[in-house]
């Protein structure tokens, strides 16, 4: 098994060094969703870890925030006063959020830790049970525009449509500049529809599709959208390569792809206005040889598998495989998915038979690694043209 995942660190290594040559010179990166401290799931992102990513990454300051955590009663208090003791630590990359609960003193506590240094609000309405018509809202947009602090508000997955209710909020607090967590999948078409070409609200880039993606930049303009990688859910080279290769697609310039991986939130964070929006780039519609949707396709039936811990049955990765041998142009990308689903094949047979939690969490993870970078060669083929 170690033999198989040192495999997996070095066929990894080869896309890290596709993305440093891909990221235009001069960018200084941002990371604009992280996360710090032991989630209810399970899920940890100690502080050295934490690190060691946004520095192997190449990332200069990052906005940062608690996970559920165990302990976030009363009001989150305990573990917003570790995100702010890692801020201190990390010496100006980490850029701490509060991370509230709208039972629990919201306004108390997002006031206590802004004054003691935290830089923005973190609201999840999934995680803490609340929708986006709810009154206790008005007044942590009403702070957050007094303080002039950004709001980053969950938009992923477990939540009902939210832009009208969202679009009302920020309408009456547009001081506080609002960032829409997983480019808003919840309600993508909605949000972007509500929030085109209103200067300080953005999107950040933390999904697993990139059609997810290409969609946000069809429809909103570049200055709006954040890279983000959502650590410790989203795992470099992926995170970053998606963001980049799917706005390439569309057509960034190099000053653009530059603010999404890091002007922007820089501008955020340093409490400077935001750029003049231009146009949506790329196309509302998308193509691709068969062969490769139908790659796709099976990846995305793979992926609940995985998270759910269920055992390949189904045998979705290898009918990907065998899509891989088709005959119909990009000789090189089929290889190179072929060669991730390969290993991630041999990774994910081995599940049942490890008992050990921690290891099987570090299987888990390292599967879908490949399995999350196949999928963004499969809906990018044309990006490195573009």
């Amino acid at each position: 098994m170690e033999g198989t995942l040192e495999r997996v660190l070095r066929l990894v290594e080869t896309y890290e060094e596709e993305l440093a040559a891909l990221v235009p010179p001069g960018t200084t990166l941002f990371d604009a969703h992280v996360h710090v401290g032991r989630d209810i799931d399970g899920s940890t992102a100690a502080y050295e870890e934490l690190e060691t990513f946004l520095r192997r990454s190449g990332v200069e300051r990052a906005f940062t925030f608690c996970l559920d955590e165990p302990d976030r009663e009363p009001a989150f208090r305990a573990p917003n006063d570790r995100t702010l003791e890692a801020a201190e630590r990390s010496q100006g990359l980490l850029v701490p959020f509060v991370r509230l609960d709208l039972a629990e003193s919201p306004i108390g506590e997002a006031t206590r830790c802004l004054d003691r240094g935290a830089r923005g609000i973190k609201l999840h309405p999934r995680a803490q049970g609340f929708l986006l018509n709810d009154e206790r809202l008005a007044p942590v947009f009403a702070l957050a525009a007094e303080r002039r602090v950004p709001i980053l508000i969950h938009g992923g997955r477990g939540l009902p449509p939210i832009a009208d209710h969202l679009e009302r909020l920020h309408d009456g607090y547009p001081e506080a500049p609002l960032i829409i967590a997983h480019a808003g999948i919840a309600d993508l078409a909605g949000l972007c529809e509500a929030f085109v070409g209103k200067p300080g609200v953005y999107f950040d880039t933390s999904v697993w599709s990139a059609i997810d993606l290409l969609d946000m930049y069809a429809r909103v303009a570049p200055e709006q959208v954040l890279y983000a990688s959502d650590f410790p859910y989203g795992q470099q080279p992926g995170c970053m390569l998606i963001a980049v290769r799917t706005a390439r697609l569309a057509g960034l310039s190099d000053d653009e792809l530059r603010n999404v991986l890091g002007g922007s939130a820089a501008r955020i964070a340093d409490d400077e206005p935001p750029l003049p929006l231009s146009e949506p780039k790329g196309a509302r519609t998308f193509s691709q040889p068969l062969a490769f949707a139908r790659i796709h396709h099976y990846l995305a039936m793979a992926t609940p598998l995985l998270w759910t811990r269920q055992s390949d049955t189904i045998g979705v990765l290898g009918l990907a495989l065998n899509a891989c041998d088709e005959r119909d142009g990009y000789v090189e990308e089929r290889q190179r998915i072929a060669e991730l689903l390969a290993l991630a094949r041999d990774l994910w047979r081995t599940l049942p038979e490890t008992e050990d939690e921690t290891e099987r969490r570090r299987l888990i993870r390292a599967t879908f690694r490949l399995i999350h970078l196949a999928d963004i060669v499969a809906l990018t083929l044309d990006a490195d043209d573009a």
